[in-house]
């Protein structure tokens, strides 16, 4: 089953002001030689490498502060394949900035905007960014999803609304199927994979921090809609950001990793309404028919 927050795939990220998100990740690999190494990303050349159990997940969005005559400017880098909304905020009394803060944008993919210009006198501002995968005026359509696994069995661990962890907003319309680890996921929709994170061991037992540790696929669809393949093996991610998949196309493989009682594949649809991803209702064909999820 699914872990009750499924906090990493939200994907809402805070940021200090001047901090690169990404120092939380720690990697692991051997050289050539059989030497282990450890870094903030792996060698060009590393062989199996894989995060440390205390490795935070990549971020979805970059803060970067520019001093320029007199003022702060404060960029925001979108590093997915497909849009993010991020809301940039100060703590306490905002400082004068224009657009004056809380300042709000969707940022393309794989771009950088100015989100506001900050006056460069008073006291020195707190600033936290959010930031949520999707566009806010996604429009799904009603589309029939093809089961997302390689195999004729089917056996649902967990359906719509179930209370273990499909009670929240972003995991109401998710199911859990039932899959050994190395089951091939298939896409079930035409779209671009957004985002991966293929890194992730299993997590230890007891280790209620690998929430936030769970391997994963997001693809984007054409109508704004984003379909998410989570809990996937270690190194079991079979697709690259930006590739363009068809319904059918292997991506992954499925595994037991996150905050996870067994391994399956949790899937979901989810939708951005507005820096709060939702998941939405959706039609799916099995190996025996139409499909209908109970919690």
């Amino acid at each position: 089953m699914s872990s009750p927050a499924l906090a990493l795939l939200a994907a809402a990220v805070l940021l200090a002001a001047a901090t690169d998100a990404c120092a939380g990740e720690v990697w692991r690999w051997t050289d050539a030689d059989g030497t282990p190494h450890y870094a903030d990303r792996p060698a060009p050349d590393a062989r199996s490498p894989r995060r440390t159990a205390d490795s935070a997940p990549a971020a979805i969005a970059r803060l970067r502060m520019e001093q320029a005559d007199g003022e702060s400017l404060a960029w925001v880098q979108n590093p997915l394949d497909g849009p993010i909304e991020v809301l940039l905020r100060a703590a306490g009394s905002a400082p004068q900035a224009v657009p004056a803060l809380p300042a709000r944008a969707t940022v393309p993919a794989r771009t950088e905007v100015l989100l506001t210009r900050i006056a460069g006198y008073g006291a020195a501002a707190q600033l936290s960014l959010t930031a949520v995968p999707g566009h806010p005026g996604a429009r799904p359509r009603d589309v029939e999803y093809a089961y997302p696994l390689d195999t004729r069995a089917l056996r649902v661990e967990q359906g719509w609304g179930g209370r273990y962890s499909h009670s929240d907003a972003q995991n109401r319309h998710a199911v859990d199927f039932a899959a050994p680890v190395g089951t091939v996921v298939l896409a079930a929709r035409d779209g671009t994979v957004m985002h991966a994170e293929a890194g992730f061991e299993d997590a230890a037992p007891g280790d209620h921090q690998a929430v936030t540790r769970a391997n994963f696929v997001r693809v984007l669809h054409d109508d704004g809609s984003m379909a998410l393949y989570a809990h996937l093996d270690a190194g079991g991610v079979l697709v690259r950001p930006g590739q363009r998949v068809r319904r059918g196309t292997p991506i992954g493989r499925s595994g037991n990793t996150g905050l996870s009682s067994g391994p399956h594949l949790h899937f979901v649809v989810q939708v951005n309404r507005g820096l709060s991803l939702e998941s939405i209702p959706f039609r799916m064909f099995g190996p025996q028919g139409i499909l209908r999820f109970q919690p």
